[in-house]
C-alpha cells in the first residue's frame, strides 16, 4: 500500500488515520509514504493522474486499487481495518454523513477563506472583498455548527473519536492561518485541544514537515507555504 501525499489539510486526514490505525492495534508497517511536491507541479505528471484523474493529494495505492478524495480514503482505511473510528453497523451512519458535511463545507469555506487571505496576491483588495466576507460568514457558520454538536459530546458524531474528527481537524487546527477567528467558540477551541493531545494526531502532522514546525511554523516555512499556495491557486500565473 502506498500514500502519496504532502502536507496539507487534505493530506493530514489520511496520514493521521495511519498513525491513529497504529494506535489502535492495527499492523500498518506495509504502507510507503510518497510525498508530492505540488510547487513543481508533480500532482499533474502522467504517474500521479493515472491513480488520480483529479490531480489532487492525497491518493492511496492498494495493490490495483487507486482511491482518491481524502475523505473517501478514511471511509476505505475505516471499513478495511475495523475499528472504533469507523463503528460497524448502524452506528457508521452516524459518522458518515459528518464525513461528507466536511468535504462538501468545511474544506471549501476554509479553502476558499484560506486562499483569498493569503494566496490570491494578483487580484485586488476590492475584488477580494465579497469572496472574503462571503467565505468568511460560512466559515463561521459551520464553526457554529460543531460547537452545537459538542453541546452534548466530546467529539463531533459520537461519544468516541472517529474519522469525522479527522477528516475536520485539520482544517478546524489552521484558523489562525485561514484567518478564521474561532475564539467565541470555547467548545470547538477545547475539542481542538482534544484531538491534538492524542498521540497518533501528533505523528500524523509530523508527516512532511519538521519536528519543530509542526505547531509553529517559522517565517521562511510561512514564506514557502504563501509562494506554495499562490502556484496552486493560481496555476496559469
Amino acid at each position: 500500500m502506498e500514500l502519496w501525499t504532502s502536507a496539507t489539510p487534505n493530506g493530514w486526514k489520511v496520514s493521521i488515520m495511519i498513525e491513529e490505525l497504529i494506535e489502535a492495534g492495527i499492523d500498518m508497517s506495509q504502507v510507503k509514504v510518497r510525498n508530492i511536491n505540488l510547487a513543481k507541479g508533480e500532482q499533474f505528471s502522467e504517474e500521479f493522474s493515472a491513480h488520480n484523474p483529479n490531480q489532487k493529494i492525497p491518493v492511496l495505492i492498494d495493490n490495483d486499487r487507486s482511491v482518491m478524495e481524502s475523505c473517501a480514503i478514511l471511509h476505505y482505511l475505516g471499513e478495511k481495518y475495523p475499528t472504533d473510528l469507523l463503528p460497524e453497523g448502524d452506528l457508521r451512519w452516524n459518522i458518515i454523513p459528518w464525513v461528507y458535511w466536511q468535504a462538501a463545507n468545511v474544506g471549501p469555506a476554509f479553502g476558499n477563506k484560506l486562499s483569498y487571505t493569503r494566496y490570491m496576491d494578483s487580484i485586488s483588495p476590492e475584488e477580494k472583498a465579497h469572496p472574503l466576507e462571503r467565505f468568511g460568514t460560512e466559515a463561521i457558520r459551520l464553526v457554529g455548527i460543531l460547537n452545537d454538536q459538542l453541546k452534548e459530546q466530546q467529539w463531533l458524531a459520537s461519544d468516541t473519536f472517529t474519522i469525522a474528527d479527522i477528516a475536520l481537524y485539520p482544517w478546524l487546527r489552521a484558523w489562525k492561518w485561514s484567518k478564521v477567528d474561532i475564539t467565541p467558540y470555547p467548545l470547538v477551541m477545547s475539542w481542538i485541544d482534544r484531538v491534538r493531545s492524542r498521540p497518533g494526531v501528533g505523528r500524523g502532522l509530523a508527516y512532511g514537515v519538521p519536528e519543530g514546525e509542526i505547531d509553529q511554523w517559522t517565517e521562511e516555512r510561512k514564506a514557502q507555504y504563501r509562494r506554495n499556495g499562490a502556484i496552486i491557486a493560481n496555476p496559469k500565473s
